[in-house]
């Protein structure tokens, strides 16, 4: 019987250490997501700002290709980039809080990782 609640407790804390690892996983792929569409927002700014305001330029928004021009286009563009700086800041003392609550869990747990 004690073999079987042993059993049974390694399964629990196998489950819930490969639930700990999906979810480090998943947050990380957010901020890769984050972090190529920051970029890219990064790029397109560097390309507009030397131009003159004028120009006309296109900027899809839902899926639509619209016209607009660069004066327009470049106070949204910085608006966007900054509101992904922001969420990229959230999600990364996300993933340090996920991990350190990892940690402690480990440590109370007895957790010894043979392969990761």
């Amino acid at each position: 019987m004690a073999q079987q609640i042993t059993a049974r407790k390694q399964q629990e804390l196998q489950n819930q250490y490969s639930t700990f690892k999906n979810n480090l996983q998943q947050i990380a792929q957010k901020i890769g997501d984050v972090e190529t569409e920051a970029e890219e927002h990064k790029l397109v700014l560097e390309t507009l700002e030397p131009l003159s305001g004028d120009r006309k330029c296109f900027r899809m928004i839902n899926g639509v290709l619209v016209e607009r021009t660069v004066k327009d286009v470049v106070p949204a563009l910085k608006t966007n980039s900054d509101g992904l700086r922001k969420v990229l800041e959230d999600l990364v003392k996300q993933y340090n809080g996920k991990q350190t609550e990892m940690e402690k869990w480990k440590k109370k747990n007895n957790i010894q990782v043979v392969q990761q």
